[in-house]
C-alpha cells in the first residue's frame, strides 16, 4: 500500500508546472552534454569542462559582488574564460593537466573568497555547487532548446570535419581544415552548454554530464555516428531517470541524475562481458 501511495505522490508531483520545466530542462541538458561530451573526451577535454564549470562560479561571484544578474554575467564570462584558457593551452609550455589544475583551483578559491563578502547570498551557495533543477525558468528552457539546435546543426553539418579533427588532427591540417577555428567553435559551444547547465546541475557535478554519458556510449556504439547518438540518448534518459529517483526518494535532483548516469555507465561497461558469456 505504501508503494502505491508513493507512486501516486510522484505522479501528482509530475503534474506540477515546475516539474515539467525541470524534466524538460534535464533532458535538454543531458542531450547537449552527451552530444558535445562524445567529442570532448576523445579530444582529452574532460578536465577542461570541469575547469570551465568551476571558473563559471567565479563569473557568478563577480556578478553578485558588482550587483549584476548572475545569469547575464555567466554565459559571456564562460565563453571568454574558455577562449583564454584555450589560448594558454596552445601558447604555453606547461602540461595541460598542470595548467588546468592551476586555473581550476585558483578560480574556485577566488570565487569562494568573493562570496564570503556577500553575506546574504551564502544560503544559495549549495544551489550553485549542486544545482537546483527545480528553479529552471521558461526562459532557460528556450535558450537551452535553441542551444541544442545549434549544437545539433554544428555537429551535423560539420560531422566529417569534427571526426577528422577529433581522431586525426594532423590529417585534418593536411587537408586544409582550420583546426584552430574548429577547436575554437567547439570550445565556445562547450562553454555555453556548461554555463547554461550550471543552474540545473551545479558547479561540482557539471563535468559528469559531459564525461559519463559519452564514456558509457563507447561500450555500446560500433560506429562514430552511433556513438554520438547513443551518448546523447544516455544523457537524456539519465535525466528522466534521475528526476524519477529524486521524486521517489526525496533526493537532490542533480546528484540523483549523476547517480543514474553512473548506473547506466556500469550497465554499458558490463555489456561486452555479457556478450562473451552469451557466446
Amino acid at each position: 500500500m505504501s508503494l502505491t501511495v508513493e507512486l501516486a505522490r510522484v505522479v501528482d508531483l509530475f503534474q506540477l508546472p515546475f516539474m515539467h520545466r525541470a524534466l524538460i530542462g534535464g533532458v535538454l541538458t543531458g542531450m547537449m552534454g552527451g552530444l558535445l561530451g562524445s567529442f570532448a573526451i576523445l579530444r582529452q577535454l574532460s578536465f577542461f569542462s570541469d575547469t570551465l564549470g568551476h571558473s563559471v562560479l567565479l563569473g557568478i561571484s563577480l556578478g553578485i559582488v558588482f550587483g549584476l544578474n548572475p545569469t547575464v554575467v555567466l554565459l559571456p564570462f564562460a565563453v571568454v574564460f574558455a577562449l583564454v584558457v584555450s589560448y594558454l593551452l596552445e601558447k604555453t609550455k606547461l602540461w595541460t593537466d598542470a595548467l588546468l589544475n592551476i586555473v581550476y583551483s585558483s578560480s574556485l578559491a577566488l570565487a569562494i573568497i568573493l562570496l564570503s563578502f556577500v553575506g546574504q547570498y551564502k544560503g544559495g551557495l549549495n544551489n550553485l555547487l549542486f544545482g537546483d533543477i527545480l528553479a529552471i525558468r521558461p526562459g532557460d528552457l528556450v535558450f537551452s532548446a535553441v542551444l541544442l539546435v545549434v549544437c545539433v546543426l554544428f555537429v551535423g553539418l560539420t560531422l566529417n570535419t569534427q571526426m577528422l579533427v577529433t581522431l586525426h588532427e594532423e590529417l585534418a591540417m593536411a587537408r586544409g581544415i582550420s583546426v584552430s577555428t574548429q577547436r575554437m567553435l567547439f570550445i565556445v559551444l562547450l562553454a555555453l552548454v556548461v554555463g547554461i547547465s550550471i543552474k540545473a546541475i551545479g558547479v561540482l557535478l557539471i563535468s559528469a554530464f559531459v564525461v559519463i554519458p559519452a564514456s558509457a556510449a563507447q561500450f555500446i556504439a560500433g560506429k562514430f555516428s552511433h556513438y554520438i547518438i547513443i551518448s546523447s540518448l544516455i544523457g537524456a534518459v539519465s535525466a528522466v531517470g534521475g528526476m524519477l529517483l529524486s521524486a521517489l526518494f526525496d533526493l537532490p535532483s542533480g546528484p540523483s541524475i549523476v547517480l543514474t548516469q553512473l548506473t547506466l555507465f556500469f550497465m554499458a561497461a558490463s555489456l561486452p562481458y555479457l556478450r562473451r558469456l552469451a557466446f
